[in-house]
Protein backbone atom coordinates (compact mmCIF):
# COMPACT_ATOMS: atom_id res chain seq x y z
CA UNK A 1 0.00 0.00 0.00
CA UNK A 2 1.43 3.22 -0.60
CA UNK A 3 2.03 5.46 1.89
CA UNK A 4 4.10 8.26 0.82
CA UNK A 5 0.88 10.57 -0.56
CA UNK A 6 0.60 13.24 2.46
CA UNK A 7 -3.30 12.95 2.78
CA UNK A 8 -2.36 9.48 3.33
CA UNK A 9 0.29 9.50 5.69
CA UNK A 10 -2.06 11.85 7.71
CA UNK A 11 -4.42 9.41 7.76
CA UNK A 12 -2.18 7.20 9.10
CA UNK A 13 -0.50 9.15 11.14
CA UNK A 14 -1.50 7.65 14.72
CA UNK A 15 -1.54 9.18 18.11
CA UNK A 16 0.58 11.83 18.06
CA UNK A 17 2.22 13.75 21.47
CA UNK A 18 -0.04 16.30 22.62
CA UNK A 19 1.13 18.82 25.83
CA UNK A 20 -0.89 16.83 27.85
CA UNK A 21 1.64 13.86 27.67
CA UNK A 22 4.38 16.17 29.28
CA UNK A 23 5.45 16.96 32.98
CA UNK A 24 7.56 20.26 33.48
CA UNK A 25 10.20 19.73 35.53
CA UNK A 26 10.81 22.74 37.99
CA UNK A 27 14.19 22.74 39.46
CA UNK A 28 13.29 25.18 42.27
CA UNK A 29 15.93 27.78 43.69
CA UNK A 30 15.35 30.58 46.93
CA UNK A 31 14.39 34.24 45.20
CA UNK A 32 17.57 35.87 44.85
CA UNK A 33 19.80 32.93 44.30
CA UNK A 34 22.08 32.74 41.72
CA UNK A 35 20.09 31.62 38.60
CA UNK A 36 23.20 30.89 36.51
CA UNK A 37 23.64 27.03 37.02
CA UNK A 38 23.98 23.89 34.53
CA UNK A 39 20.00 23.49 34.29
CA UNK A 40 17.16 25.93 34.08
CA UNK A 41 15.96 26.63 37.30
CA UNK A 42 13.00 28.74 38.39
CA UNK A 43 12.66 31.05 41.92
CA UNK A 44 9.72 29.91 44.28
CA UNK A 45 8.20 33.62 43.33
CA UNK A 46 8.41 32.92 39.74
CA UNK A 47 5.92 29.60 40.11
CA UNK A 48 3.02 31.24 39.69
CA UNK A 49 3.27 33.12 36.16
CA UNK A 50 5.27 29.41 34.91
CA UNK A 51 2.05 27.54 36.29
CA UNK A 52 -0.42 29.99 33.99
CA UNK A 53 2.03 29.57 31.30
CA UNK A 54 1.72 25.61 31.65
CA UNK A 55 -2.32 25.69 31.85
CA UNK A 56 -2.39 28.16 28.93
CA UNK A 57 -0.28 25.69 26.79
CA UNK A 58 -2.37 22.35 27.87
CA UNK A 59 0.38 20.93 30.37
CA UNK A 60 -1.24 19.42 33.03
CA UNK A 61 1.40 18.27 35.87
CA UNK A 62 4.72 19.46 37.14
CA UNK A 63 7.61 17.83 39.02
CA UNK A 64 9.20 19.60 41.56
CA UNK A 65 12.51 19.12 42.80
CA UNK A 66 14.34 21.26 45.53
CA UNK A 67 16.59 21.32 48.60
CA UNK A 68 17.73 22.82 51.80
CA UNK A 69 20.43 25.65 52.52
CA UNK A 70 21.31 23.99 55.61
CA UNK A 71 21.62 20.46 55.78
CA UNK A 72 22.47 17.86 58.17
CA UNK A 73 23.32 14.34 58.30
CA UNK A 74 19.32 13.32 58.56
CA UNK A 75 18.00 15.85 56.04
CA UNK A 76 15.74 17.41 58.81
CA UNK A 77 15.19 20.20 56.81
CA UNK A 78 13.49 18.19 54.12
CA UNK A 79 10.39 18.07 55.96
CA UNK A 80 10.06 21.79 57.12
CA UNK A 81 6.99 23.15 56.06
CA UNK A 82 8.91 26.38 55.66
CA UNK A 83 11.25 24.57 53.25
CA UNK A 84 11.76 25.03 49.56
CA UNK A 85 9.89 22.39 48.59
CA UNK A 86 6.84 22.80 50.57
CA UNK A 87 6.86 26.82 48.99
CA UNK A 88 7.12 25.61 45.74
CA UNK A 89 4.23 23.25 46.04
CA UNK A 90 1.50 25.58 47.09
CA UNK A 91 2.90 28.27 45.01
CA UNK A 92 1.46 25.65 42.04
CA UNK A 93 -1.68 24.40 43.79
CA UNK A 94 -2.05 27.72 45.04
CA UNK A 95 -1.76 29.18 41.44
CA UNK A 96 -3.88 25.91 39.36
CA UNK A 97 -5.10 23.26 41.95
CA UNK A 98 -6.14 21.45 38.40
CA UNK A 99 -2.74 21.00 38.11
CA UNK A 100 -1.05 17.71 39.58
CA UNK A 101 2.10 17.94 41.40
CA UNK A 102 4.49 15.18 41.20
CA UNK A 103 7.60 15.53 44.00
CA UNK A 104 10.92 14.18 44.56
CA UNK A 105 10.78 12.62 47.72
CA UNK A 106 14.67 11.92 48.53
CA UNK A 107 17.28 12.88 50.83
CA UNK A 108 20.41 14.01 48.31
CA UNK A 109 19.51 17.73 48.17
CA UNK A 110 18.85 18.21 52.29
CA UNK A 111 22.12 15.80 53.58
CA UNK A 112 25.40 16.65 54.09
CA UNK A 113 26.53 14.06 52.35
CA UNK A 114 24.15 14.48 49.19
CA UNK A 115 23.72 10.91 49.73
CA UNK A 116 20.09 9.46 48.72
CA UNK A 117 20.13 7.79 52.22
CA UNK A 118 21.08 8.43 56.77
CA UNK A 119 24.61 7.35 57.58
CA UNK A 120 25.28 5.25 60.27
CA UNK A 121 28.73 4.32 60.56
CA UNK A 122 29.63 5.44 57.48
CA UNK A 123 26.85 2.77 55.84
CA UNK A 124 23.50 2.83 55.15
CA UNK A 125 20.93 3.26 57.94
CA UNK A 126 17.91 1.78 55.98
CA UNK A 127 15.62 2.16 58.56
CA UNK A 128 16.47 5.59 59.30
CA UNK A 129 15.74 5.98 56.20
CA UNK A 130 12.38 4.97 55.57
CA UNK A 131 11.31 6.76 58.45
CA UNK A 132 12.86 10.20 57.02
CA UNK A 133 11.43 9.74 53.55
CA UNK A 134 7.78 8.57 55.10
CA UNK A 135 7.74 11.84 57.17
CA UNK A 136 9.18 14.11 54.02
CA UNK A 137 6.41 12.60 52.21
CA UNK A 138 4.05 13.33 54.71
CA UNK A 139 5.21 17.15 54.47
CA UNK A 140 4.49 17.42 51.23
CA UNK A 141 1.34 16.20 51.24
CA UNK A 142 0.29 18.19 53.63
CA UNK A 143 1.47 21.16 51.32
CA UNK A 144 -0.64 19.48 48.83
CA UNK A 145 1.64 17.35 46.44
CA UNK A 146 -0.64 15.11 44.32
CA UNK A 147 1.95 12.03 43.84
CA UNK A 148 5.16 11.84 46.20
CA UNK A 149 8.40 10.04 44.31
CA UNK A 150 10.31 7.93 46.61
CA UNK A 151 13.81 8.47 44.82
CA UNK A 152 16.43 6.12 47.45
CA UNK A 153 16.26 3.17 45.35
CA UNK A 154 16.27 1.03 48.40
CA UNK A 155 13.86 -1.53 48.76
CA UNK A 156 11.01 -1.30 51.70
CA UNK A 157 10.97 2.60 51.25
CA UNK A 158 8.15 2.75 48.99
CA UNK A 159 6.25 0.52 51.42
CA UNK A 160 7.27 2.63 54.20
CA UNK A 161 6.30 5.53 52.30
CA UNK A 162 2.88 4.21 51.93
CA UNK A 163 2.62 3.39 55.93
CA UNK A 164 3.35 6.51 56.80
CA UNK A 165 1.03 9.13 54.01
CA UNK A 166 -1.70 6.36 55.03
CA UNK A 167 -1.59 6.94 59.09
CA UNK A 168 -1.53 10.42 58.29
CA UNK A 169 -4.22 10.55 56.56
CA UNK A 170 -3.55 10.70 53.11
CA UNK A 171 -4.45 7.70 51.67
CA UNK A 172 -5.22 9.47 48.15
CA UNK A 173 -1.69 10.89 47.69
CA UNK A 174 -0.13 8.81 44.85
CA UNK A 175 3.54 7.34 44.79
CA UNK A 176 5.69 7.15 42.02
CA UNK A 177 9.37 5.75 42.59
CA UNK A 178 11.81 6.29 40.98
CA UNK A 179 13.07 3.08 39.09
CA UNK A 180 16.59 4.57 38.40
CA UNK A 181 19.86 2.91 36.13
CA UNK A 182 23.04 4.53 36.28
CA UNK A 183 24.12 7.20 34.15
CA UNK A 184 26.31 9.56 33.50
CA UNK A 185 23.86 11.86 32.57
CA UNK A 186 22.67 13.27 35.70
CA UNK A 187 25.81 15.36 35.76
CA UNK A 188 23.69 18.59 34.81
CA UNK A 189 21.20 17.75 37.86
CA UNK A 190 23.45 17.55 40.40
CA UNK A 191 25.74 20.26 39.64
CA UNK A 192 22.87 22.57 39.62
CA UNK A 193 21.01 21.03 42.89
CA UNK A 194 23.99 20.08 44.94
CA UNK A 195 23.09 16.84 45.17
CA UNK A 196 26.78 14.89 43.77
CA UNK A 197 27.60 12.21 46.89
CA UNK A 198 30.61 12.86 48.48
CA UNK A 199 30.65 8.63 48.03
CA UNK A 200 31.38 9.78 44.63
CA UNK A 201 28.12 7.16 44.09
CA UNK A 202 25.07 6.11 44.43
CA UNK A 203 25.32 2.81 45.68
CA UNK A 204 21.44 1.38 45.24
CA UNK A 205 21.26 2.65 41.35
CA UNK A 206 20.90 -0.05 38.80
CA UNK A 207 23.92 -0.77 36.48
CA UNK A 208 23.11 0.40 32.88
CA UNK A 209 23.61 -3.69 31.74
CA UNK A 210 21.00 -5.08 34.83
CA UNK A 211 17.95 -5.47 33.17
CA UNK A 212 16.50 -8.16 34.53
CA UNK A 213 17.21 -6.72 38.30
CA UNK A 214 15.08 -3.00 36.70
CA UNK A 215 12.24 -5.09 35.90
CA UNK A 216 12.33 -7.28 39.24
CA UNK A 217 13.20 -3.89 41.09
CA UNK A 218 10.16 -1.66 39.55
CA UNK A 219 8.06 -5.15 39.92
CA UNK A 220 8.66 -4.93 43.56
CA UNK A 221 7.88 -1.40 44.26
CA UNK A 222 4.84 -1.95 42.41
CA UNK A 223 4.46 -4.71 45.52
CA UNK A 224 5.26 -2.27 47.84
CA UNK A 225 2.58 -0.43 47.01
CA UNK A 226 3.76 2.29 44.25
CA UNK A 227 1.08 3.77 42.07
CA UNK A 228 3.19 4.48 39.22
CA UNK A 229 6.75 4.01 38.58
CA UNK A 230 8.89 6.52 37.15
CA UNK A 231 11.70 5.09 34.58
CA UNK A 232 14.77 7.00 34.36
CA UNK A 233 17.12 8.01 31.87
CA UNK A 234 13.90 7.81 29.75
CA UNK A 235 16.13 6.68 26.50
CA UNK A 236 17.87 4.65 27.94
CA UNK A 237 15.35 2.63 29.97
CA UNK A 238 12.94 2.32 26.72
CA UNK A 239 13.40 -2.21 26.90
CA UNK A 240 12.61 -2.06 30.54
CA UNK A 241 9.51 -0.01 29.99
CA UNK A 242 8.34 -2.16 27.53
CA UNK A 243 8.84 -5.39 29.75
CA UNK A 244 7.41 -3.61 33.17
CA UNK A 245 3.78 -2.50 30.28
CA UNK A 246 3.17 -6.57 29.73
CA UNK A 247 4.07 -7.32 33.60
CA UNK A 248 1.85 -4.66 35.30
CA UNK A 249 -0.92 -2.28 35.17
CA UNK A 250 0.73 0.31 37.34
CA UNK A 251 0.99 3.63 35.18
CA UNK A 252 4.83 3.98 33.49
CA UNK A 253 6.27 7.54 33.06
CA UNK A 254 9.34 7.63 31.52
CA UNK A 255 11.84 10.59 32.84
CA UNK A 256 13.69 12.53 30.38
CA UNK A 257 16.65 13.75 32.57
CA UNK A 258 19.24 16.74 32.22
CA UNK A 259 21.49 15.22 30.16
CA UNK A 260 19.53 14.12 27.44
CA UNK A 261 17.57 17.60 27.52
CA UNK A 262 21.20 19.17 26.85
CA UNK A 263 22.31 16.76 24.02
CA UNK A 264 18.64 17.10 22.32
CA UNK A 265 18.51 20.57 22.64
CA UNK A 266 22.04 21.65 21.86
CA UNK A 267 21.01 23.90 19.03
CA UNK A 268 17.80 25.27 20.42
CA UNK A 269 15.99 23.15 18.40
CA UNK A 270 13.45 20.72 20.76
CA UNK A 271 12.06 18.76 17.67
CA UNK A 272 14.92 15.95 18.26
CA UNK A 273 13.38 15.78 22.01
CA UNK A 274 9.93 15.79 20.71
CA UNK A 275 10.15 13.10 18.28
CA UNK A 276 12.07 10.78 21.01
CA UNK A 277 9.09 11.18 23.12
CA UNK A 278 6.54 10.27 20.47
CA UNK A 279 9.01 6.92 20.80
CA UNK A 280 8.32 6.85 23.74
CA UNK A 281 4.23 7.15 24.11
CA UNK A 282 4.62 4.92 20.77
CA UNK A 283 6.47 2.10 23.56
CA UNK A 284 3.73 2.23 25.99
CA UNK A 285 4.84 5.88 28.34
CA UNK A 286 1.14 7.39 29.91
CA UNK A 287 3.48 10.47 30.38
CA UNK A 288 6.90 12.03 29.94
CA UNK A 289 8.50 14.08 32.59
CA UNK A 290 11.12 16.56 30.70
CA UNK A 291 12.74 19.71 31.50
CA UNK A 292 11.54 20.74 27.71
CA UNK A 293 7.85 20.31 27.80
CA UNK A 294 7.04 24.08 27.48
CA UNK A 295 9.44 24.83 24.89
CA UNK A 296 8.14 21.45 23.25
CA UNK A 297 4.33 22.25 23.74
CA UNK A 298 4.80 25.55 22.06
CA UNK A 299 6.27 24.11 19.18
CA UNK A 300 3.32 21.31 19.18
Amino acid sequence: MPTHRLAVRNFLDGPVLTPADLTMVFLVREDGDQPDRPMPTIAVGDIPKSVHELAGLGIRSVKIFAGSRLRDARASQSVSPHGLMMRAIRQVKGTEPGIAVMTETCLCSHTDTRECFVTSGGAPDIEATAEALGEQAVAQADAGADIVGPAAMIPGTTAAVRTALDEAGHTDVAIMPHLIFDSALYAGYRATMGASPVSGQRAFQIAPGRADQAVSTGLGFVHEGADMLLLEPALFSVDTLLRLRKLCAAALVPFSVSGEYQRLTSDGDVRPLAEAFTMLKRAGGDRIITYGAVEIARTL
